[in-house]
C-alpha cells in the first residue's frame, strides 16, 4: 500500500515538470513557425509596377519624405529633387537607414533601418514612377561574378576610398568612405548605380554590369575568406599597423633596454 502511494506520489511530482516541458515546446514550435512566416514575408516580391503599392509609396512618402524633398519629390532647400534618382537610390538610401536623416550633417550615416522591407520598395516604386532612373538590380545580377577581375576593378576605382579591403577610410570635411564587409551585395550594386554621398556614379560605360557583378564578388569573397596573413588588425592598413608597431614594438624595445641597464646596474 505505501509503495503504491509513494509512486503515485512520483508520478505526480512529474506532471508539472512534463507539462511545462510541453509548455516551452509549444512556445519554440509556434515562435518558430512565426520567424519562418515572417521570413518569407520580408523576402516576398513587390511589384513596383502595381498601382497599389506606388499609392501605399506615395502614402508613405508624403508622411516621412515630403518635408525635406517636397511633397512632389521637386526637392527644397533641405533636401534635393527625387525625380530620375530610381528605385535603386531609394532602396539604398531607406534600406541601410540613412534615410529619413535625424539631423543634418557632413554626411548621412548607416543606421537602423526604419520600415519594412514592403514599404521600402513601396517608396522605391513610387519615386521610380515619376520618372525613369536606376532601378532596383536583380538577383541575378549579383551572383557568379569573377573574383580576380572584381579585385582588379576594386583596386582601380574603389580602393582609394574604402581601403583594398574594404575597411572603409576617412575623407575630408568630416566625410569618409563606409567599410564594405557588413553591406548587403544589393546595397554594393545600387550604390555604384547612383553614387550616394561623396561617391561617383559608375554607370554601366565607367563599370559594366559584369564588372559590378565581379566587384560585388571580390567583396564577398574577402567577407567569407579571413586574412592568411594572421592578425589583420581590422585591415585599416599602415596606420593601424605603424600604432601597433609604435605602441608594443617599440614598447617592447624600450621596455627590454631599461630591464638590461637594470641588471648591468
Amino acid at each position: 500500500m505505501r509503495k503504491k502511494n509513494v509512486s503515485s506520489l512520483k508520478s505526480g511530482r512529474r506532471r508539472p515538470a512534463v507539462s511545462a516541458a510541453l509548455l516551452v515546446l509549444g512556445l519554440l514550435v509556434t515562435g518558430g513557425a512565426y520567424a519562418a512566416f515572417s521570413a518569407s514575408t520580408a523576402s516576398a516580391e513587390v511589384d513596383l509596377q502595381s498601382q497599389q503599392v506606388i499609392t501605399e509609396g506615395q502614402k508613405l512618402f508624403a508622411a516621412n519624405c515630403a518635408t525635406c524633398h517636397g511633397q512632389q519629390a521637386q526637392g527644397t532647400e533641405a533636401g534635393p529633387s527625387l525625380i530620375g534618382v530610381g528605385s535603386a537610390a531609394v532602396d539604398f538610401q531607406v534600406g541601410t537607414g540613412r534615410m529619413p536623416m535625424q539631423a543634418q550633417g557632413p554626411q548621412a550615416p548607416e543606421k537602423p533601418v526604419q520600415f519594412t522591407d514592403e514599404q521600402v520598395k513601396a517608396l522605391a516604386a513610387y519615386v521610380a514612377s515619376l520618372a525613369p532612373g536606376p532601378s532596383i538590380p536583380t538577383a541575378d545580377q549579383l551572383v557568379n561574378g569573377n573574383v580576380a577581375n572584381g579585385g582588379e576593378l576594386f583596386r582601380i576605382n574603389c580602393a582609394m576610398c574604402h581601403n583594398v579591403a574594404g575597411a572603409g577610410g576617412a575623407l575630408t570635411e568630416g566625410k569618409y568612405a563606409p567599410e564594405l564587409k557588413s553591406v548587403e551585395a544589393v546595397h554594393v550594386y545600387e550604390a555604384m548605380l547612383t553614387g550616394p554621398q561623396n561617391m561617383p556614379v559608375f554607370n554601366d560605360l565607367n563599370l559594366t554590369p559584369e564588372d559590378k557583378k565581379d566587384i560585388i564578388a571580390y567583396l564577398e569573397y574577402n567577407k567569407n575568406h579571413p586574412s592568411v596573413g594572421g592578425l589583420e588588425l581590422s585591415s585599416l592598413g599602415p596606420v593601424s599597423e605603424g600604432l601597433f608597431i609604435w605602441i608594443f614594438g617599440i614598447g617592447a624595445i624600450v621596455g627590454l633596454t631599461i630591464w638590461i641597464t637594470a641588471k648591468s646596474n
